[in-house]
């Protein structure tokens, strides 16, 4: 690797590691703990042992067939709430493996959301996709696989200046984003529109809502006060709450917001981690990462470190609760 490369990869590495909130320690320990740990394998220590069973081989990848070479990049894409923990799991993954280069997000590093990222899985233009969602089963059919990785929860959100500080229960809220429900007076609260922010069409959170809360009915149409975004991003939809919005997105990209108040549905707020292990959190759910059953020894090295210890370790530092 040239001094150039070396340069840009340690860039890399410390501005991911200070946004994700890690301490500074963060890659002290990513070598100490990882690199030292001889439980995970290399790529080349996969690669020549493509096709035998590992000591390291975890329940959901055995089934893998790893017959295809290693890509010279791994690309990934899919998946906007997981974004947290996928660029974490890159950092760790490129100390094991740094002739490996990782990207997430095509064609501009930017993840397209769960159903464009399958969609880019399926037409083979990267190795891999995250998933906020289970497959469906076209994409079973089309020869995926998805695998869990760590447990998360939906979390309903309004403003921080929403008058409306109460609850709701399931059918309140199908009732609300099918537009039977349309003011907040409706569900105990003032005299006010609700004004419906849902998350792009291309978003598994949007997919796993609607399966969840609606059933599998549709979304109300757009209007005055149902707007659907284009892109699958979190950000812009928080400052469009105001004081009348309502939307959702995963716990972890909400938690710390100080604009936003977190809306419990049956009377259980997302952010108790009991709840969602034991699903009693009525929008909890699994997220993924999906391959085709045919893939490289790469691919199927990456899973295994996100399942291992180690990988979950890592999961668990942005927000999620590990699989494990």
């Amino acid at each position: 690797m040239s001094k150039a490369s070396n340069k840009e990869t340690l860039t890399l590495i410390l501005s991911l590691l200070i946004t994700g909130g890690l301490a500074a320690g963060s890659l002290w320990y990513f070598r100490s703990n990882f690199i030292s740990n001889n439980s995970i394998p290399t790529i080349e220590d996969n690669q020549n042992r493509a096709n035998q069973n590992s000591t390291t081989q975890n329940i959901g990848t055995s089934s893998l067939d790893t017959s295809l070479p290693n890509p010279s990049v791994l690309t990934i894409d899919g998946s906007v709430t997981m974004v947290a923990a996928i660029k974490q799991l890159q950092i760790a993954f490129s100390l094991l493996n740094p002739s490996l280069p990782t990207t997430y997000g095509v064609p501009d590093g930017k993840p397209n959301g769960t159903n464009a990222g399958i969609r880019n899985l399926i037409d083979g233009k990267v190795s891999m996709a995250a998933s906020s969602r289970g497959l469906k089963s076209d994409e079973l059919q089309a020869g995926l696989v998805g695998i869990p990785i760590a447990k998360d929860a939906i979390a309903v959100t309004v403003g921080i200046n929403n008058p409306y500080k109460g609850g709701l229960t399931m059918t309140q809220l199908k009732g609300i984003f099918q537009g039977r429900i349309t003011n907040w007076s409706e569900v105990g609260g003032p005299n006010l529109p609700i004004r419906v922010l849902n998350r792009s069409r291309d978003s598994g959170t949007s997919t796993f809502f609607q399966d969840v809360v609606l059933l599998g009915k549709p979304f109300a149409p757009d209007g005055a006060n149902f707007t659907t975004f284009k892109r699958d991003e979190t950000t812009p939809i928080l400052r469009a709450l105001g004081k009348d919005g309502i939307s959702y997105s995963t716990v972890t990209q909400i938690e710390n917001q100080k604009t936003v108040r977190v809306v419990p549905i049956e009377g259980i707020s997302p952010t108790d981690q009991t709840a969602i292990n034991n699903v009693s959190y009525p929008i909890s759910r699994v997220v993924y990462l999906a391959v085709p059953k045919q893939t490289s020894p790469a691919t199927k090295q990456f899973i295994d470190f996100a399942l291992s210890p180690q990988g979950q370790q890592v999961i668990k530092r942005t927000g999620f609760l590990p699989i494990q």
